[in-house]
């Protein structure tokens, strides 16, 4: 009896075995088309479909970036037969020596390649596209692959915008589940900075490859097709038409301008000359030599990139902190004979005007003596222990403005700059074994003081706010509230209406009575400024000038930077001024001193 039951369980477990298979046969042959399909010996092909960038925006909506349609010809080596090499090179806009070159190598590597589609010729305009497909039925294993490519309508920020190329190897190896060879991806500017939201994200199709290998219909009419997800669009600080105006104030020019919304840190213009021009962008790959082996560096971004000695305008730094230390008033007066003497046979040399002045004065007439007396009060003030005690004081205050540290911007690539430290000075001359006399050029500005002009531009903002700034930024970006904050100096905001009267008498007050930036003044606009003249290893002095406008109720911020073009005045000043004039009114009162900028060149300028 017992053995009766086991036989009876044994046969009733092999019956419901045979079900589920001939169940599971039934479903593969019978009701799932796509097992049907297979059953031929077909084989699933995945072709990508590319999502298009995100467009770009200045901020009033003007589209900096977009894209248009173009195509790659892709190649499936083990599927092309004999053809018209002639005719198809003709279609593509190629050499028959480079379609001969690609089959050579096709042939060579045949068993390495595989099945592999390969891109064959990219980024083709629909003209020479359409004039492929009339013809592509005579070359099986050739086909084309729709991509978008970057357009620039607007002539702004070839720099600041950045370009997209090809993926290399390491880009590959940082997001492999992301990137293979072929893809592109921002390397520069604002296309790097924000590369994960602006590149979207890649679907596919599936069609089937039948038993010979070549391509069939979708696979189960595009049901498990993946659609490309297209790019998140953005919206920048910048001023399209203040930032076309600024490149053409810079045409021949080398170094930077940028304009600052005071109020929010907003950039709204950010020249760096010189630069790519964004024909140039559009196809980085035929420049790209050219543009590395331009001694001009125009792929160099100076405005975040370069280090330089901020001169004069750094003399607001001192005075500021001076007066934060109790070691200056407003009315305190100092001498000046074209200098001050640190030792008793050495000078560093001003310019001519009366003496003795006070700090408004000072400023006004940019006096670097006045300066040098309020640093050596600072450094020898009696309630630090040494002078190295009271110079690792001042900079702290210095780190304060954004100094010597990245601002943290969200443009790539920004650099810090350089504020030396009391440490430095220790190892180059001893500890305790150094003074005031030693670091007198950090009064001006000069020295081991390195910074960008972002940072310098920074300051013009600080001043504008009476003691505060907001991390300036190109992107509007609602989930980044580090750039909300305001971020406030160890300068007492009361301080700073006692150095801006001078910024406004140097703009406003005639070069006859001393002001160095008259060339600045534009009646109504209220504009306070301070030159700089910072000493340049390799020429003539750098052109340095910051404003800011109006005095009362600013709404930009300025730095001029300009390599080789000497005194502050000269040319940083009125291109500044320019900038600010174009920004508040929206037109030029001074046709002729905007001409005489443009057409000023200290470089040379390619031909177009």
């Amino acid at each position: 009896m017992e053995v009766n039951n086991r036989s009876r369980i044994l046969i009733i477990g092999l019956w419901a075995v045979i079900a589920i298979l001939l169940g599971r046969i039934f479903f593969i042959q019978i009701i799932d088309s796509s097992y049907k399909r297979d059953a031929t010996n077909n084989s699933m092909v995945y072709e990508t479909v590319y999502a298009p960038r995100g467009i770009i925006y200045d901020r009033n909506g003007l589209e900096l970036v977009g894209n248009r349609v173009s195509y790659d010809i892709l190649v499936t080596p083990r599927e092309v037969r004999a053809f018209d090499t002639l005719a198809l090179a003709d279609a593509l806009g190629v050499d028959t020596s480079f379609v001969n070159e690609r089959m050579a190598y096709y042939r060579k590597y045949r068993s390495r390649i595989g099945y592999q589609t390969l891109p064959f010729v990219k980024q083709l305009s629909v003209d020479q596209y359409l004039k492929f497909a009339e013809m592509q039925y005579e070359y099986p294993g050739f086909r084309g692959q729709v991509r978008s490519v970057r357009e620039y309508p607007f002539n702004a920020g070839g720099n600041l915008l950045g370009y997209v190329n090809e993926v290399d190897a390491s880009d590959i190896e940082k997001e492999p589940e992301v990137y293979k060879s072929g893809d592109y991806i921002g390397k520069t500017g604002l296309e790097a900075a924000r590369e994960k939201d602006l590149r979207g994200s890649k679907g596919y199709h599936i069609f089937l490859r039948d038993s010979r290998n070549r391509r069939q219909n979708s696979y189960a009419d595009g049901e498990y097709d993946k659609p490309a997800i297209p790019g998140k669009n953005i919206t920048t600080t910048i001023d399209a038409p203040l930032q076309q105006y600024g490149q053409e104030l810079m045409t021949g020019k080398k170094g930077s301008l940028i304009a600052i919304e005071p109020s929010s840190g907003e950039i709204l213009a950010m020249v760096s000359s010189p630069g790519i021009d964004v024909d140039v962008l559009s196809d980085i790959r035929s420049h790209y030599g050219k543009l590395v082996m331009d001694p001009n560096k125009p792929m160099f971004n100076r405005t975040v990139q370069a280090s330089y000695p901020p001169g004069s305008v750094f003399k607001l730094i001192n005075g500021l902190i001076g007066l934060q230390e109790g070691v200056l008033e407003p009315y305190y007066e100092y001498p000046c004979s074209q200098g001050y003497y640190y030792t008793s046979s050495r000078k560093l040399g001003c310019h001519n005007h009366r003496s003795p002045i006070n700090l408004t004065e000072a400023v006004m007439m940019s006096c670097n003596a006045y300066f040098c007396y309020v640093l050596r009060n600072l450094l020898e003030n009696k309630k630090y222990a040494s002078v190295g005690e009271a110079f690792d004081r001042w900079r702290e205050y210095v780190l304060s403005f954004g100094f010597g540290e990245k601002l943290g911007s969200d443009f790539p690539a920004e650099l810090g700059g350089n504020i030396p430290t009391s440490k430095f000075y220790d190892k180059y001359y001893g500890k305790g074994r150094w003074r005031f006399s030693n670091v007198v050029s950090l009064s001006i500005g000069q020295g081991e003081i390195g910074a960008t002009p972002l940072q310098i531009a920074n300051l013009a903002a600080i001043v504008a706010n009476r003691g505060w700034y907001k991390i300036p930024h190109i992107v509007r970006d609602s989930s980044r509230t580090e750039y909300s904050e305001k971020h406030y100096t160890l300068v007492d905001t009361s301080q700073f209406s006692k150095v801006i009267p001078g910024m406004w008498l140097a703009v406003n007050g005639g070069w006859g009575n001393g002001g160095t930036a008259s060339m600045a003044s534009v009646p109504g606009l209220d504009i306070c400024g301070k030159t700089g003249t910072a000493q340049n290893p390799h020429g003539a002095d750098n052109s340095v000038f910051i404003c800011f406008a109006p005095k009362d109720d600013p709404k930009i911020a300025v730095v001029g930077y300009i390599e080789g073009a000497g005194w502050g005045g000269s040319y940083a000043c009125p291109i500044a001024s320019l900038l600010v004039e174009k920004y508040l009114t929206g037109q030029v009162s001074r046709p002729e001193l905007e001409e005489r900028m443009i057409q000023t060149h200290f470089i040379d300028v390619p031909a177009n």
